[in-house]
């Protein structure tokens, strides 16, 4: 039976064995709300310090966020929203992260707490745009991306048309893809507002999503911020304060970037 058990598991990809690992290893994850997720104690000050202008809670409460959903996440990063959705769903849903093959600084990451991690279901290869698939259709309830959408327009509007339809295809019917991106002035050149700034604007982004088949289903302000002059490059402001340092004292007055909130729908 063991010998079974442990043969299988070595023909798993390996980015799929931690999360296997892990989660056969963990005891059942107690229920949390959405509140005491963000304020866990597995957080560190520093990422609680930037819910201020992220606004985790209600940014996740708009996209409609329930505890026995399955979730994706694309290209989670550092993990800062993952903290959040790895313990909320533990209990009663699954959270897939679709995360590049070689996203050593957030493997670290999971492997390091599998106290909050190791409930995850699954972690898939996504490196668009050669690697966009998402799973089977109809499997997922919600899609998240966060200030990730520039990143493929960057590449091509055709890698980013790419992760639309990948994630409209992994949505049950009724599914919700949930999108928090840099903005960028309205009708811009799409190609250069996303190089340069790392920004896109909410108009090119709705259309895309509507070609890609969603429908719109909401717009939110939460994550606006009207002293963001959307001219910039994001990476100038915090939390980077990539630019010289005679600039940083301006930067910080300024705040985190003006964000869209975007929820669709699909039919």
């Amino acid at each position: 039976m063991f010998r079974r058990i442990g043969f299988t598991l070595c023909l798993l990809p390996s980015l799929w064995l931690f999360a296997t690992l892990a989660q056969a290893a963990t005891p059942p994850a107690p229920e949390l709300t959405l509140q005491q997720a963000v304020a866990g104690s597995w957080r560190s000050d520093a990422n609680k310090a930037r819910d201020t202008y992220r606004h985790p809670i209600e940014t996740l409460q708009f996209f409609g966020i329930q505890p026995g959903m399955t979730v994706i996440e694309l290209s989670p990063g550092g993990g800062w929203y993952t903290e959040i959705l790895a313990p909320y769903l533990a209990a009663h849903g699954q959270l897939i992260e679709a995360a590049p093959p070689k996203a050593e600084k957030f493997n670290a990451k999971l492997k390091a707490n599998p106290d909050v991690f190791g409930h995850i279901a699954k972690i898939i290869p996504f490196a668009p745009p050669d690697a966009v698939q998402l799973g089977p259709a109809h499997s997922a309830d919600m899609v998240l991306t966060f200030r990730n959408t520039h990143d493929w327009l960057i590449h091509s509007p055709d890698t980013l048309d790419a992760v639309f339809k990948a994630a409209f295809d992994v949505l049950k019917p009724g599914g919700i893809l949930g999108i928090e991106e840099h903005r960028a002035k309205p009708f811009g050149d799409p190609r250069v507002t996303a190089g340069a700034l790392h920004r896109i604007s909410e108009d090119y982004m709705i259309a895309t999503a509507m070609k890609a088949g969603f429908q719109l289903a909401g717009v939110s302000q939460i994550n606006a911020n009207p002293n963001d002059p959307e001219d910039i490059n994001v990476h100038r402001l915090p939390p980077d304060l990539a630019g010289p340092d005679d600039e940083h004292a301006k930067m910080k007055a300024i705040g985190e970037s003006d964000r869209m909130t975007l929820k669709f729908v699909k039919p």
